[in-house]
Formats: structure tokens, sequence, C-alpha cells
């Protein structure tokens, strides 16, 4: 098994709008960074865990665990020219960009804020904390989820 962060903006996407989805499941779809598609396509697999992260809003930080059940397939939004996240450039042929889908199991007891994840020595070197690093799917170690999952 392995384990992630998604991160999106409450806005667009939240953790409530994850839990009110028809069987709590929803694809993760738009995401257009070739590293973060590569991490959906290649490295995510059925039964892998993930936190839901929101970013980008007040207190920016881990909101709930989700797990992975259907690993990478081609994203359709990228060949929907109504879609926000249409690529024009795509071809259903040669997709480009990949989703997986997301089942939510539940809310963290309380939002583990960005804060304290930089505060915590057994998470610096994990890459959310890392300066610089936006992409919205990250990967974590087993030791960086269960640490996470300890701070709740």
């Amino acid at each position: 098994m392995n384990y992630w962060i998604l991160k999106s903006e409450p806005e667009a996407f939240s953790i409530d709008d994850l839990r009110n989805r028809p069987h709590q499941t929803e694809p993760w779809d738009g995401v257009r960074n070739y590293q973060a598609r590569n991490f959906l396509r290649d490295g995510m697999q059925v039964g892998d865990q993930a936190f839901f992260y929101h970013s980008n809003c007040a207190v920016p930080g881990i909101v709930g665990v989700m797990e992975v059940v259907r690993a990478g397939y081609p994203d359709p939004s990228a060949f929907d020219p109504r879609s926000k996240y249409f690529d024009p450039r795509c071809d259903p042929a040669k997709p480009v960009w990949f989703v997986v889908d997301v089942c939510y199991v539940r809310h963290t007891r309380r939002v583990i804020a960005l804060a304290e994840l930089k505060a915590h020595e057994a998470l610096q070197d994990m890459a959310l904390v890392r300066k610089g690093n936006r992409l919205s799917v990250l990967p974590l170690t087993e030791q960086h989820w269960q640490t996470i999952l300890a701070m709740e």
C-alpha cells in the first residue's frame, strides 16, 4: 500500500463535496502537472490511502482520509470542450492526463494545519513542507502517514 496527499481548494472541491457524492466516490480530475500526472497514472493503486488537503484557504491543512478505489485512467475532462479542464492538444488515442477514483473514508478529528506539519520534526523531509513544492499530488512514506494520524 502507498500513501498520498491530494490537494484541492475547498471552493473548487472540498472534503464535504466528496462525502456528499453518490457512493462518496469521485474522479480526482483536472490535474495538469506532469509529475503529479505520473503519480496518478503510475504510482497510485487500488487500496492506497490518501489525505485530503485543503489548500489556498484560511487554514490550509489535512481535513480527511480517502482511499483509491480505481487506479489511473485517462481523464475524460481533458477531451470535453465544455469542461474547465479541457485540453485541446489531447488525443483520446494518446491520453496525456490521468485520474484516479477516490472514496471518502472519514474527516480527520480536526484540521491538521500546514503550520503544524511544518513544525513537526518527523515531517521535515516530507514533500509538502519543502519550500517551493506546489504539486497537488504528493507521495508520503508510511512513517509520515502514521505521524500525521497521531497528530489528530
